[in-house]
């Protein structure tokens, strides 16, 4: 299903809330961080192999997938006895924007809107990204999880970003690469809903029914 004309798009609402990791910048580094590096890291410091640290590390947070704690760098640190955050430091080379994503933040700054991150990253991330890439400069407002106090996926959160933003559902674009974030947000009454199916250039696109999907922001622009 093809989202409708850009313009329209924007012309229509009065906030855009877009995602950040998947949806502006690629996933690759992050999904490189959890996936191979950290694992990677760990298997050293506990003198494991690769294929057993990786093992234990994803049935680990699998139990958490999609809580707040699974998106914070300091449970992690804990739990790994690791410094998790100097980790992504020491790879911001490989932060970067997804293909055309700059250009269409570019793009939206010309539309009289609110424009607002929605993010579930951490603190510690989002200061090492924007650092990267000055992603914070291009919107009105930074909202993200751990300072709400609930994952996008909990209707708590929207509730709480309601109280801080006071949004209208029905003037509101939301853009995101997690089905579950959408379906949260669906639930919660946000109305138009895009679903970004290639967050990492390094991995397939993936595909869900349930939202319209775009390949990534840029094919609202072309």
């Amino acid at each position: 299903m093809k989202p409708q004309n850009f313009d329209l798009l924007l012309d229509s609402c009065d906030t855009l809330m877009l995602d950040m990791d998947g949806t502006l910048l690629d996933l690759a580094y992050d999904n490189y961080m959890w996936l191979e590096h950290i694992p990677t890291v760990y298997a050293q410091k506990n003198d494991l192999s690769e294929a057993a640290a990786k093992e234990k590390l994803y049935g680990i947070m699998k139990k958490v997938q999609g809580e707040l704690i699974w998106y914070s760098l300091d449970h992690w640190s804990e739990v790994l006895d690791l410094d998790v955050a100097s980790l992504h430091l020491d790879e911001q080379h490989r932060i970067g924007y997804l293909p055309g994503a700059k250009g269409f933040l570019e793009a939206v700054a010309a539309h009289d809107i609110n424009v607002l991150m929605v993010t579930n990253s951490h603190q510690h991330t989002l200061d090492i990204k924007a650092a990267v890439t000055g992603i914070t400069d291009y919107f009105d407002g930074i909202y993200t999880s751990h300072e709400l106090g609930y994952a996008k996926e909990d209707q708590p959160f929207w509730h709480a970003l309601q109280d801080q933003v006071d949004f209208d559902c029905a003037k509101t674009v939301f853009i995101d690469d997690n089905a579950m974030v959408l379906q949260s947000a669906r639930d919660y009454g946000v109305g138009n809903l895009l679903h970004i199916t290639h967050p990492d250039t390094g991995r397939p696109a993936k595909q869900n029914d349930s939202f319209t999907g775009i390949a990534g922001v840029s094919d609202l622009v072309v």
